[in-house]
């Protein structure tokens, strides 16, 4: 009866570790699958006008990796102090090249990973409604055209590429006075969608979007537009913003820019993988 008693006890100590054993490796096993699925959460700052686009691309590549792009979107001015400022950014994609040289003379991004990505068109947009007819930006000077939506010439990427062709064919002085500065581009277009404004001048791809304004003129002779992007310096997941921005420079979100009108340049610098 006693070695029974002594056998039983045997039996459930060696029982006990190898449950313990069992659920140690289970455990580890998660802890490692758990370190090798971590997916990063990547803080991008773009121009407003990449919206679709890059959303669109942010989806595909979720489903590819498991890394999540989260966007902030505005006038890349607006942008350029908010990361200045200290804003937790990991990527910035600039409607123009000023921002971000400004950012790289004050050592806020990573040189090697600064790319000009992308180009874009301008246009003359009016109300879908409207019976204004437009022939050429003469016309902006006309008095059918009370007041002109523009994002802020001043200090937004699309303003003040406006401003630069409205003063190479010498009517700025003209329509200057006929302007309504925006915050940023979305906001030129939503003004004429509203019909606060007869006119606005936007991107092309903005236009494109929008089934409240019709196209009146496309600029043939558009001033140098240029998309800028790269890593931030200050990342809080650095690899996983190099990840991104090489994905954005591929052939899938190539097909997608293009699919939504801009106009896609080859990288300008070899980045690092």
């Amino acid at each position: 009866m006693g070695h029974r008693i002594e056998t039983n006890k045997n039996f459930e100590y060696e029982w006990k570790l190898i449950r313990g054993f069992m659920l140690f490796v289970f455990t580890f096993s998660l802890l490692l699958h758990s370190l090798g699925s971590h997916a990063a959460e990547v803080s991008v700052f773009a121009a407003a006008s990449l919206t679709e686009s890059l959303q669109t691309i942010a989806a595909q590549y979720q489903r590819e990796t498991g890394d999540k792009p989260v966007f902030n979107f505005g006038a890349s001015s607006f942008l350029e102090r908010q990361i200045e400022e200290g804003a937790p950014a990991d990527i910035f994609f600039s409607a123009d090249e000023a921002k971000m040289d400004a950012l790289q003379q004050k050592g806020l991004i990573l040189k090697e990973t600064r790319t000009s990505l992308l180009s874009n068109s301008l246009v003359i947009v009016i109300a879908s409604d409207s019976t204004l007819t437009i022939h050429s930006p003469n016309d902006l000077a006309g008095s059918e055209i009370k007041r002109l939506a523009l994002a802020d010439p001043k200090t937004v990427p699309a303003g003040i590429y406006a401003r630069k062709y409205l003063t190479k064919l010498k009517l700025w002085a003209l329509i200057e006075a006929k302007v309504v500065p925006t915050d940023n581009v979305r906001a030129a277009l939503a003004a004429v969608e509203s019909g606060n404004v007869e006119a606005g001048m936007v991107y092309k791809t903005d236009a494109a979007i929008s089934k409240k304004v019709k196209i009146a003129y496309e600029v043939q002779d558009n001033p140098d537009i240029s998309y800028s992007v790269a890593v931030v310096k200050d990342s809080k997941e650095p690899a996983a913003a190099r990840k991104f921005l090489q994905y954005l420079c591929s052939e899938t979100a190539r097909k997608i820019f293009e699919r939504y009108g801009f106009i896609v340049k080859r990288p300008a610098v070899s980045l690092p993988r």
